[in-house]
């Protein structure tokens, strides 16, 4: 069936942010991924996603080694590019973090 919404990493960089998260928040950003997949993302909401700023998003993860966080914005063709992994360590999103992702979503093309 699905949405027919694809996610994807900006690159090695950013895939190897993720793969540095621990297991169970790994787990945690898949089990979204999949719901955005399933029943497409203009359908899936908070806890799972919230909007930050301009066109930058996050997926918001909790796990027993702290809070994951997955910044992405969508592309032409129903893609999801997540642009920033990082473990949050604050109340608030880090502004810092905010503009690495927004830095990176500079090299999409089709955006």
């Amino acid at each position: 069936m699905g949405s027919n919404w694809t996610i994807e990493f900006l690159d090695e960089k950013v895939e190897k942010e993720f793969d540095q998260f621990p297991a169970d928040i790994r787990a945690k950003i898949i089990h979204v991924a999949k719901l955005i997949d399933e029943f497409g993302l203009p359908n899936i909401g908070e806890p799972y996603i919230k909007h930050l700023q301009e066109k930058l998003w996050e997926i918001r993860t909790r796990g027993k080694d702290g809070i994951g966080r997955s910044l992405y914005v969508t592309a032409t063709g129903k893609r999801v590019i997540i642009l920033r992994n990082f473990i949050k360590k604050t109340r608030k999103t880090p502004q810092k973090e905010i503009e690495i992702a927004l830095q990176r979503a500079k090299e999409i093309k089709n955006g």
